[in-house]
């Protein structure tokens, strides 16, 4: 029964039209990066389609599907470069291509630009649903096929676009996208720029959270940092005293949150350390500090960071949070495409990835209630009993050593970081094969070069505008 009531919940709250605080948390989490804050709004995007292979690597396999991408030739003149912006899982969107960076390259080049959409997010659907028999075409290998097919056919088919040099631009895992597809096609693209790639697939991604506390603390403070700590640990001790029903009512849990089960025990402080997670990995100036004087303005510890939770979780006017075990897995149990990317950017995880932001390190301030068991029992719960630990763990070792993980060996590619993000610590950070840019979060180097760029932006930008010159030649 408190499955059943747990899906309802969940239910009930996509159709009040703003999702779950699961939803806005990942989506927060998961966005498509900013659009570039000046916009050339004369420009005409096209929004296209072009056929792909459902199956790229079984010859059998006859169906296909259609790959919803944009085009903008404002820039272009007949042999210029192709520029592409490689969707992530996010819906893609034209501001991405009228503004920012890439548009100003391509505007010294005179080049093309395109923006692909990633099978199976927005509008991208290769077969009718999600189900666990359909989601399986949804792999890197095969949205690395597709940008191939993609790159052949509009070279193919795009007059004057026949013998120009292709450049790839991709942040968060589209940039781990232009890395390994330079890696697999090295030959189709002269160069990319890959902001905030993670490329080290792990199963328990301790470094996280370790990272977006350490953020927390350079740009909050320490007593912020030492009083989130404290307040998260209080709550812990509470359930472990028996005085759970206090922190049901305290933070106003919903009435099938469990304060006896671990799942939901795990669940909720999962939720607590992603919804710090989502302040620091889109941090512009000013937004760490704002969060923590909210938290400092509590009379203690546990109030304010309650009080911080209770804003985010939502409107004041809910009678309550469900945030059980049971809610978030009848919000991934959903095999529509309802515009909640959960289900699948989770079952990439679960089949490659890993990259579980657990609790299983001491050095950060979010507690110990959200271990790696956690997750990959979504993963079985979630995707079929075969998705266990050992074959999370055996996918995430065939996945690195098929892309090389820290050591990709690829050429002609600019890896950017925010020194901010917490995905930093699954890409490379040494300073001979990459820029770390300080006080930056995740994918924020898109903007064109401005007068509020710090000399390090700056530096950075004008560094790929030098490849990006030399690599068109």
């Amino acid at each position: 029964m408190k499955f059943w009531l747990g899906i309802t919940l969940a239910l009930l709250a996509l159709a009040q039209g703003n999702g779950s605080v699961f939803e806005r948390t990942f989506k927060r989490l998961h966005e498509e990066p900013e659009q570039p804050a000046t916009q050339n709004r004369a420009d005409i995007v096209q929004t296209l389609w072009i056929e792909q292979k459902l199956d790229h690597f079984d010859a059998s396999e006859t169906r296909s599907w259609q790959m919803r991408y944009m085009l903008n030739d404002a820039l272009y003149k007949s042999g210029g470069p192709l520029f592409i912006y490689l969707g992530g899982e996010w819906e893609i969107s034209s501001g991405i291509i009228t503004g920012g960076h890439i548009y100003d390259m391509a505007k010294e080049h005179n080049g093309l630009l395109a923006y692909t959409e990633h099978r199976y997010y927005g509008q991208s659907k290769p077969l009718p649903d999600l189900s666990n028999e359909n989601i399986k075409y949804l792999t890197v290998n095969q949205s690395l096929a597709d940008l191939a097919h993609f790159i052949d056919t509009i070279k193919s088919t795009h007059e004057g676009l026949a013998d120009s040099k292709v450049i790839i631009v991709g942040g968060s895992y589209s940039a781990t996208m232009v890395t390994w597809f330079k890696k697999v096609y090295p030959d189709k693209v002269a160069g990319g720029w890959a902001s905030s790639a993670p490329l080290l697939a792990k199963v328990n991604f301790v470094e996280y959270k370790e990272i977006t506390g350490q953020s927390i603390k350079q740009m909050g403070g320490s007593d912020c940092y030492q009083r989130i700590e404290n307040g998260i640990a209080e709550m812990e001790t509470m359930f472990a005293t028996k005085r759970g029903a206090e922190v049901k009512a305290l933070l106003k849990l919903c009435e099938p949150f469990d304060v006896y089960s671990d799942l939901d025990i795990w669940t909720l402080f999962s939720e607590i350390s992603d919804i710090f997670a989502g302040v620091v990995q889109t941090h512009n100036a000013g937004k760490i500090e704002g969060v923590c004087q909210k938290i400092m303005s509590g009379s203690n510890d546990l109030i304010g960071v309650a009080g911080y939770l209770l804003d985010e979780f939502g409107e004041s006017g809910a009678k309550c949070y469900d945030l059980s075990y049971d809610a978030i897995i009848g919000v991934l149990l959903d095999t529509t495409y309802n515009g909640n990317i959960m289900r699948q950017w989770i079952f990439q995880t679960c089949n490659e990835f890993g990259w579980y932001q657990t609790s299983g390190s001491s050095d950060q301030p979010f507690g110990t209630k959200f271990p790696v068991t956690l997750y990959t029992t979504m993963c079985a719960d979630i995707y079929g009993s075969q998705y266990g630990n050992a074959f999370i763990t055996n996918q995430v070792s065939t996945t690195n050593a098929y892309f090389g993980g820290l050591s990709p060996g690829v050429e002609n590619v600019y890896l950017t970081h925010g020194q901010l993000d917490p995905w930093r610590a699954m890409g490379i950070q040494d300073a001979d094969q990459a820029t770390v840019i300080p006080e930056y979060a995740h994918c924020k180097d898109f903007n064109s070069i401005s007068s509020s760029d710090t000399a390090e932006m700056k530096a950075s930008k004008e560094r790929i505008a030098e490849l990006v010159r030399e690599w068109v030649k």
